[in-house]
């Protein structure tokens, strides 16, 4: 099984570059990464202090930032605790890549109706990139490229009801996509997924094209459900 780097430091933002907002949202995007990488876990505390010292930005947009991220699900404030990262359960999980997995079935079969040339071509780019980094074990390029596809596919669907469903949930979903490429084996079921993917939108084959992406991401729900149960076991164990 892959392990991801914990990384505890950062660039320092530009105190002059924006406004306030616009910092609020460089520093949201900062722990955004961290929280689906892996840097930042379930439970773990975020302490505006050393935030601000970290990324040389004043305690304001650090609040602001909080307040985005609490609004996207990915974290927790409480008056005693302050602000922690946020998680969810095996079954929680289950549930939410459940309805992700409609959504992007939907937009798959609405995009292998309407494929255009230049949007095959650039599927066509990204999955010969992914696959290759899978091939090197490159895990954060390929999930990187890996979740441009998927943003892709939902960006071409045609549909701005689906798009804008999708964008609030997948917030929530992306560390579990992470978390689930780090097991070997549904790592390569994953590309694999990709390959039938690509031969259906190649052969204009909309029912396949939609079975496949609805498998794909109940595969994944399934496999970070799996995870977790594993970490809720470990920890009893060492309880």
């Amino acid at each position: 099984m892959i392990e991801p780097q914990r990384q505890t430091g950062h660039a320092p933002l530009r105190p002059d570059a924006g406004d306030a907002t616009a910092v609020a949202e460089m520093v949201a995007d900062v722990l955004r990464e961290r929280i689906v990488k892996g840097q930042l876990t379930p439970g773990d505390r975020i302490v505006e202090r050393k935030l601000s010292d970290e990324l040389n930005v004043s305690r304001t947009p650090i609040r602001e930032a909080l307040k985005l991220l609490r609004v996207d699900g990915l974290i927790e404030i409480s008056r005693h605790r302050g602000a922690e990262v946020a998680g969810y359960t095996p079954a929680e999980a289950l549930d939410l890549f459940d309805v992700i997995a409609s959504l992007e079935s939907l937009a798959a079969r609405r995009l292998a109706e309407t494929i255009t040339p230049d949007v095959l071509d650039h599927l066509e780019i990204l999955h010969a990139r992914m696959t290759e980094y899978h091939r090197t074990a490159a895990l954060e390029p390929y999930f990187d490229t890996n979740s441009k596809i998927h943003a892709l596919v939902i960006a071409s669907c045609g549909n701005p009801v689906l798009i804008a469903s999708h964008s609030r949930l997948m917030l929530r979903a992306m560390r579990g996509r992470f978390m689930a490429i780090m097991d070997d084996n549904r790592w390569s079921q994953a590309v694999d997924e990709h390959d039938q993917l690509m031969a259906a939108l190649r052969a204009r084959d909309v029912d396949r094209a939609a079975q496949v992406w609805g498998v794909h991401l109940r595969h994944t729900g399934a496999t970070v459900s799996q995870m977790l149960e594993m970490q809720i076991a470990g920890a009893s164990r060492i309880d």
